[in-house]
């Protein structure tokens, strides 16, 4: 037998060798990483579905439907409406990220974010913020927090003495006059 054909003989034992090892560790690490993939998983379900049944870790909160914020955004804008006020309406859920936003024709510009800040401010404390302006002289750090504002012109929406949303209303002369139209927008919620 010469050089080559043993060379070639031996390269392609090698080769073969090689070969079947190469298939056989990836069978095993495919049914390893199956394993792995599909073992785990079904414990932790298990476990999830156990912790959710027994309700120890769960929390349940009411929301406004876009259909409720729009109806109540409304109701506030037309109240401005009929006392000739060119304000802005917002309506936020609980977390306070916005739900409706209505800018009245003629509105200022300042009433659009102003109208969202009293909003997010009503649903944070749970209190109109008229209400909230009186804690200043107390904690007059408030009104150093992000996205607050302190003026009135915000009423909570609560569902069981728990807060729901926010409604805020900015652009009116005075911020009683804004908080009477957020009000009119909460009262249109339980007609």
């Amino acid at each position: 037998m010469s050089f080559s054909t043993a060379f070639r003989s031996t390269r392609t034992r090698v080769l073969t060798g090689s070969a079947v090892v190469v298939a056989l560790g990836a069978g095993v690490f495919g049914t390893v990483s199956a394993s792995a993939d599909t073992a785990p998983a079904a414990k932790p379900a298990a476990a999830q579905a156990a912790a959710d049944a027994s309700g120890r870790h769960v929390t349940q909160t009411s929301h406004l439907t876009i259909a409720a914020a729009t109806k109540a955004a409304q109701a506030a804008l037309d109240a401005a409406g009929k006392e000739k006020q060119k304000v802005s309406v917002a309506v936020v859920d609980r977390d306070g990220r916005s739900l409706v936003t209505l800018r009245g024709d003629g509105a200022g510009p300042q009433s659009y974010e102003a109208a969202q800040e009293k909003a997010f401010t009503a649903v944070s404390w749970n209190a109109p913020t008229s209400e909230l302006v009186k804690r200043l002289d107390s904690a007059p750090t408030l009104k150093d927090i992000p996205g607050t504002l302190f003026l009135a012109g915000g009423a909570p929406v609560t569902v069981k003495g728990a807060p729901v949303a926010g409604i805020g209303v900015a652009g009116a002369p005075s911020g009683d006059l804004d908080e009477k139209f957020a009000k009119a927008g909460v009262t249109a919620l339980f007609r």
